[in-house]
């Protein structure tokens, strides 16, 4: 299937600026994501400095994630039918631009504002990133390539409480919130400059028609049902009551509008938004539910975990990033391994991975228990440690697996689906362990029974992942061995 997919593999160049190319990308893709986490520990330094409101924070953190998640697959099909380094050099202006105002921002509507635009940006960036690592790599480059965009993906996730935690250490509680967003600026510009002297032009033989390409219903209707699908999930704590589940079922109808509306486009012969047959791809399909599952269970490890040492043990935010720094170490290290084997190993690494991540959120369960106020950072040091590792180990394969046979010419719209998914699953599992997490709050006022409770949920949300690995593989080796049977 692969090589019917990927024809165009047959007539591949290594680019000999490829690395360097990628590590622009992979900059850039460290800073947007970097932002989902970063600003987390700035909240009461913002709260001090502009007298945010508790509305207010929420959409700074949460808005951000909105409008990335929401323009993740617009973006990824422009950039498969307008060239991917034009829309990343929009892309990043826009995310230096927004970066900037955030910085400046005299009051909470204007930071707010600016930060879902930062949001827009991001969601530009990031399926450029994958689908660059599509254009410029193949084979075992390839599988390297993507284990280094999961460390990315995992370092810029673990360490942003550290760096949000320094930058306001050296700001100053009032004004520290501001380098959060200035930082970006520097590091923006200089890889704008790298960017457009490095990243490849468009190949001819890759281009596709501009007319009638971007199918303007689909991307209202998979908007909307993306945006509604969100909203209550990032607002589950400021809008109180149960009506504003009532939106998941509007989600659930313009997404099946969206399906048959696609299936329309290609039946009369108009390119769709999201070429459908991509989920034909098993390796695809099941990359995309496990990546989905996953995230929903180990990105809300650092959302209660931060609220728990800071809130409820009295840790500063430097504190509390430290706290976190051995999940990243582990995920970085194991990420650019697992980058490095898995085309020898395959969904196997990845269901080692997910085992890992299990038992490092027990032991992390169990160390928070028997431990007791500032202990806790070091207890849970070492569970996290395989925490991490285990994480390195599902993000990067995972990623390599789920879009190994994806053609080039998909390969935007395929890492923004899949992008998609992972912050749709983040937002799910942030809503349901956020739910367990503050309702024992509430009921006990134990701050260490809170997160324990929330993050055995995130733990058994890990385990579905898992669950879902093993049926695969189980899968995989009856159709390996029937067909072994049959050609006897």
């Amino acid at each position: 299937m692969a090589s019917a997919l990927t024809g165009s593999d047959d007539t591949y160049q290594p680019d000999p600026r490829r690395w360097k190319a990628l590590g622009v990308c992979l900059i850039v893709g460290f800073m947007t994501l970097l932002d989902v986490s970063i600003v987390n520990v700035a909240l009461p330094s913002i709260e001090q400095g502009l007298g945010a409101t508790a509305a207010d924070l929420s959409w700074v953190v949460s808005g951000y994630a909105l409008t990335f998640g929401l323009f993740l697959i617009p973006s990824g099909r422009i950039g498969d039918a307008r060239g991917r380094k034009t829309i990343f050099l929009v892309g990043l202006t826009l995310f230096v631009v927004s970066s900037a105002a955030c910085g400046f921002a005299q009051g909470p509507l204007s930071l707010v504002i600016w930060r879902l635009i930062q949001g827009v940006a991001g969601g530009i960036l990031t399926p450029q990133v994958s689908g660059l690592i599509q254009l410029l790599f193949r084979g075992a480059e390839r599988g390297k390539a993507f284990g280094l965009f999961a460390a990315t993906i995992g370092i810029s996730t673990a360490v942003g409480p550290l760096l949000g935690g320094l930058l306001i250490q050296v700001g100053g509680v009032e004004h520290g919130w501001r380098w959060v967003f200035f930082v970006n600026v520097p590091i923006g510009v200089v890889a704008f400059v790298a960017a457009w002297k490095l990243l490849p032009a468009r190949p001819a033989e890759l281009k596709q028609p501009v007319r009638g390409t971007f199918d303007p219903p689909g991307v209202l209707l998979l908007g909307g049902g993306v945006f509604t699908l969100l909203l209550p999930m990032v607002q589950q704590e400021q809008w109180e009551g149960s009506a504003k589940w009532l939106l998941l079922v509007v989600a659930a109808i313009l997404l099946v509008a969206f399906v048959f509306w696609e299936r329309r486009q290609e039946r009369v012969g108009h390119p769709p938004l999201v070429d459908l047959s991509l989920f034909s791809l098993r390796s695809y399909s099941i990359g995309c539910l496990i990546a989905l599952v996953y995230f929903a269970g180990f990105t809300t490890v650092f959302f209660i975990y931060t609220l728990y040492v800071q809130q409820g043990l009295g840790y500063t935010a430097l504190q509390a990033g430290l706290a976190l720094t051995p999940f990243a170490i582990g995920s970085a290290i194991a990420a650019r391994f697992g980058g490095n084997i898995v085309h020898r190993v395959g969904r196997q690494l990845v269901i080692v991975g997910l085992v890992c991540a299990v038992i490092g959120m027990l032991g992390t369960i169990v160390a928070a228990h028997l431990a007791s106020g500032h202990a806790v950072g070091f207890a849970t040091a070492l569970p996290l440690l395989v925490a991490g590792v285990g994480s390195g180990l599902v993000i990067s394969p995972n990623l390599t697996i789920s879009l190994d046979e994806v053609p080039v010419t998909r390969a935007g719209i395929a890492g923004g689906v899949l992008q998609t998914g992972q912050r749709i699953g983040s937002a799910a599992g942030i809503a349901l362990v956020g739910a367990v997490f503050f309702a024992q709050i509430g009921d006990t006022g134990d701050w260490s029974r809170a997160f324990e409770f929330g993050l055995a949920t995130a733990t058994l949300l890990v385990a579905v992942a898992l669950a879902l690995g093993l049926v695969d593989e189980f899968g995989h080796r009856r159709r390996a061995k029937a067909a072994a049977d049959a050609s006897v």
